[in-house]
């Protein structure tokens, strides 16, 4: 049975489910879990520091809206939601590569209100 993660956004009464693949450095997120931390934003991208170090597992700058990666440089949890600062298109582009880790399904006009600084929990979900 595939690994769900649920993040919360508790200022903003709003919460989404992440699907996370088979690798390693989701399965080393899953574990951690629950965390919280404050979120930071970068255009259409927040991303929230977590207390791990893990590598670049599979490392890529290809990613989607929807996608949630690993950003070792910040030792971060990035999702994608739209353009990014060095986007050279409709897709985001990360700041370095990250290692993909899972998948969510986004409505974007919420994640546009989030500030930076506001708590994220991550917990996970099993239902």
């Amino acid at each position: 049975m595939e690994k769900r993660i649920k993040i919360s956004f508790p200022l903003y009464k709003f919460e989404l489910i992440c699907v996370l693949n088979n690798s390693k450095t989701a399965k080393k997120i899953y574990d951690i879990l629950p965390q919280q931390s404050n979120i930071q934003t970068w255009a259409e991208e927040i991303y929230f520091h977590l207390p791990l170090d893990l590598p670049n597992e599979n490392p890529t700058l290809d990613v989607n809206i929807g996608d949630v990666g690993w950003w070792p440089e910040g030792n971060c949890l990035c999702i994608f939601f739209g353009k990014t600062p060095i986007s050279d298109s409709e897709k985001p582009k990360p700041y370095s590569e990250v290692t993909l880790i899972g998948r969510i399904d986004i409505t974007k006009d919420i994640f546009l209100k989030l500030k930076s600084d506001s708590k994220v929990i991550l917990e996970k979900y099993e239902k």
